[in-house]
C-alpha cells in the first residue's frame, strides 16, 4: 500500500511540474498571435479611446495585432460576461470603468462577478467630473450649494447621464455625505443633460470635465468643485468636494484599467502588467489621455484589484442607502 502511494505521489509531482513547465513556456512565447481588447460600451466613447490608446502600443511593442472589439449592451455587461467565459490564456482584456464595480448593484441575474472572475492588469487613472451649476444660480461656492440645499423647500435637482453614470452617483453620493436631498433627473447621455443644464432647467451637475470645460472658460456654467480626490490638473484653482464641502473622503470619477479572466496563468498576467506599465509611462500616452481630461495615475495588479473591490463595496451601500432598485 506504502509503495502505491509514494507511486502516485510520484505520478502527481511529474505531472505537475510537465504542467508548470508547460504554462512557463507558454508565458515565455506570449504572445504569439493577435490579442483583442473588448471594450463593453459602443466605439467613439471614452472607454474605447482610451482602450485603442494602450491597445496601439500593445501592438507595436508585441508585433501582433491587438484588435480593439466593441462588444455593447445591458450597461457594459454582455461585453463583460463575453470575457469572464473566454479562454484564460491573455490574449482576451476587458477595458473597464465605474460600470464594472455598480452593475452588480443594479443588474439582477448577472452572471459574472467583478471580484471574482477577473484579476487586474492596470489601473491608468481617472476622468474627474465637475460640480456645475448655471450661472444665474445665486451661488458661488459648493458650501454655498449645499446650504442652498439645506433651505430650499423642494430639493435641487442634478442631471446625469442615467442611472448607475459616474454623474448620477456623484450626485448621489454627495446627498448622503453632506445630508442633503437632491432629485435625480436621468438622460440619455451627457450632451441631452448638459443641454437642460446651460437652459437652466435643471440646478446642477457633476459634469465631466472635458465635457464642462469650454463652458466654463465660457462663462456658461460655473464651476463649483471636482470629485476627485485630489484636484484636476486642468483646473487647479478649483477645490475638490471633500475640500469645499470638507466632506473627507469623498471620490469620484471615471476610472479605467484593463483586466482578464480569473485564471489566465500568473506568468501571462505579470508579463502583460509589467508590459502596460512601461506604456502608461510613456510621454505620448499621457499627453493622449490629459487629451481626454484624464489624471493619469497608474496601479498594479493588486492596487487595481484592491480598488475595484473598494468601488464594488462603496456603491453598493450608496446605491442600497438611496433606494435605487437593480432592474
Amino acid at each position: 500500500m506504502t509503495s502505491i502511494r509514494t507511486l502516485l505521489a510520484a505520478c502527481v509531482a511529474s505531472l505537475s511540474l510537465l504542467f508548470a513547465n508547460a504554462v512557463l513556456a507558454q508565458a515565455e512565447s506570449f504572445p504569439n498571435k493577435p490579442l483583442r481588447i473588448v471594450v463593453p460600451f459602443t466605439a467613439g466613447g471614452v472607454v474605447d479611446s482610451v482602450a485603442r490608446i494602450v491597445g496601439e502600443r500593445l501592438s507595436a511593442r508585441y508585433g501582433q495585432a491587438v484588435v480593439v472589439e466593441n462588444k455593447a449592451g445591458a450597461g457594459g455587461s454582455i461585453g463583460t460576461d463575453f470575457v469572464a467565459k473566454s479562454a484564460p490564456d491573455g490574449y482576451t482584456l476587458l477595458c473597464v470603468s465605474p460600470s464594472h464595480a455598480v452593475a452588480p448593484s443594479l443588474i439582477k441575474g448577472l452572471s459574472w462577478d467583478p471580484l471574482h472572475d477577473f484579476r487586474a492588469v492596470a489601473g491608468f487613472g481617472a476622468i474627474p467630473n465637475v460640480v456645475v451649476v448655471h450661472p444665474d444660480l445665486p451661488v458661488k461656492t459648493l458650501a454655498e450649494l449645499l446650504a442652498l440645499a439645506k433651505s430650499s423647500p423642494t430639493p435641487l435637482t442634478y442631471a446625469s447621464a442615467g442611472i448607475g453614470t459616474s454623474n448620477h452617483l456623484s450626485g448621489e453620493l454627495l446627498a448622503q455625505s453632506a445630508g442633503i436631498k437632491l432629485t435625480h433627473v436621468p438622460y440619455k447621455g451627457q450632451p441631452e443633460a448638459m443641454n437642460d443644464l446651460l437652459a437652466g432647467r435643471v440646478t446642477m451637475m457633476p459634469l465631466t470635465a472635458a465635457l464642462a470645460g469650454p463652458h466654463i472658460k465660457a462663462g456658461k456654467l460655473r464651476a463649483l468643485a471636482v470629485t476627485t480626490a485630489t484636484r484636476a490638473t486642468a483646473l487647479p484653482a478649483l477645490p475638490t468636494v471633500a475640500e469645499a464641502g470638507k466632506l473627507p473622503g469623498f471620490e469620484v470619477g471615471s476610472w479605467f484599467g484593463f483586466v482578464l479572466p480569473a485564471k489566465v496563468p500568473d506568468a501571462i498576467a505579470r508579463k502583460l502588467a509589467a508590459d502596460v506599465a512601461e506604456i502608461l509611462a510613456l510621454p505620448e500616452v499621457k499627453a493622449k489621455f490629459d487629451g481626454l481630461g484624464m489624471e493619469t495615475a497608474p496601479q498594479t495588479p493588486a492596487q487595481f484589484d484592491a480598488f475595484i473591490a473598494q468601488e464594488f463595496a462603496k456603491w453598493r451601500k450608496v446605491i442600497k442607502q438611496a433606494g435605487i432598485e437593480a432592474q
